[in-house]
């Protein structure tokens, strides 16, 4: 039973966090306390290196899951991607030209660097509502920095991160445009 739940927090890869992945409801932008275009830069994950070294101190650890923890490209849960962007335009709320934000994917692993471009990406502040589960099960982590906003993303579902151009983006803009006064 330890060694199951402990694969469920880290797997070589990809990590899955999820039984099943949801679609996606574009109308979930209405839990967003920011919406920006820009272009991301600084893009990192931070590992969560604490955690690892708690479980490689376990004695009892099996092998494939010291490995597991000793591999410097596998990803836990508790890792995540931290990055700024240049903020070009402010779709929805306020935002500085330049913002730092946070992404814990609760579907799968960030990805280790983000394409270049203009982006449409949708924020929440760590303590405002987030979309609601649609799935089965989902683990949900709590935000690795309350003090900065992260990327709006409902459990098992894909993030609010649209190439700027594309046909979410606008869809995105109609529904912001639409929940003007």
């Amino acid at each position: 039973m330890a060694a199951a739940a402990a694969a469920a927090t880290v797997l070589p890869g990809s990590v899955h966090a999820c039984m099943m992945f949801v679609p996606q409801k574009l109308e979930d932008v209405r839990y967003a306390d920011v919406v920006v275009v820009g272009r991301i830069a600084n893009y990192r994950i931070i590992r969560d290196e604490a955690f690892r070294r708690r479980m490689l101190k376990s004695p009892n650890l099996p092998a494939d899951l010291r490995k597991m923890y000793q591999d410097p490209k596998g990803g836990l849960m508790t890792d995540y991607a931290r990055f700024d962007i240049e903020v070009e335009e402010v779709l929805l709320g306020r935002a500085p030209a330049h913002l730092s934000v946070t992404w814990d994917n609760s579907t799968f692993s960030e990805p280790d660097r983000m394409k270049p471009g203009r982006y449409l990406i949708a924020l929440r502040r760590p303590n405002s509502a987030s979309p609601p589960l649609r799935g089965p099960s989902a683990t949900v982590m709590p935000s690795p920095d309350p003090k900065i906003l992260t990327l709006l993303q409902a459990p098992c579902s894909s993030v609010f991160l649209f190439d700027a151009g594309s046909v979410e983006a606008s869809s995105i803009r109609q529904i912001l445009a639409a929940r003007r006064p």
